[in-house]
């Protein structure tokens, strides 16, 4: 059985009306956002996801420019193994001139990499010097990219000795 006592003490639990309790109906701070803070945050999450965006393309550019280096890097490996291969007699004969190659890897009918190769011959030795360039430079002077690569930008550039 319930006492008066008992009903006395949960009405005084209970919060008066315009009390500033926390679960108050009538408290204006929990009813939620204002406008300001929703338009506040929504620029913060704009800006971070602004940031966000600019370091994507930068990555993606990144990855270009290297995928672009191991390629040309790979092209110009795969002449210096091919010219290993050959006897003192075809080195010789190779060293008269630069050899002067455009390379489409992936048959599409664009030029995508140039390799310039270049042997000079010293007695049994031949310094070999690979150069490798993208597509964008196929018409250029072979003397002009010859003389100064960089200025060209030179995707690869492998020196070696090769002796027989």
């Amino acid at each position: 059985m319930i006492t008066k006592r008992e009903i006395i003490d949960k009405k005084s639990q209970v919060p008066e009306e315009g009390s500033l309790d926390n679960n108050s109906r009538n408290d204006t701070k929990s009813k939620g956002f204002s406008m300001i803070e929703v338009v506040v945050g929504i620029a913060l999450v704009g800006v971070a996801l602004l940031g966000l965006a600019q370091l994507f393309c930068l990555s993606v550019m990144n990855n270009n420019r290297s995928d672009s280096m191991t390629n040309a890097t790979f092209l110009a490996q795969q002449q210096i193994d091919f010219l290993r291969n050959l006897t003192a007699d075809e080195l010789s004969n190779l060293s008269l001139s630069p050899i002067n190659e455009l390379m489409d890897i992936n048959s599409d009918g664009i030029v995508d990499y140039r390799r310039i190769t270049q042997l000079v011959a010293s007695g049994f030795y031949w310094n070999v010097r690979v150069l490798v360039f993208t597509g964008l430079q196929a018409q250029v002077e072979l003397d002009n990219i010859i003389a100064s690569p960089a200025e060209y930008k030179v995707r690869a550039d492998v020196n070696t000795v090769i002796s027989r």
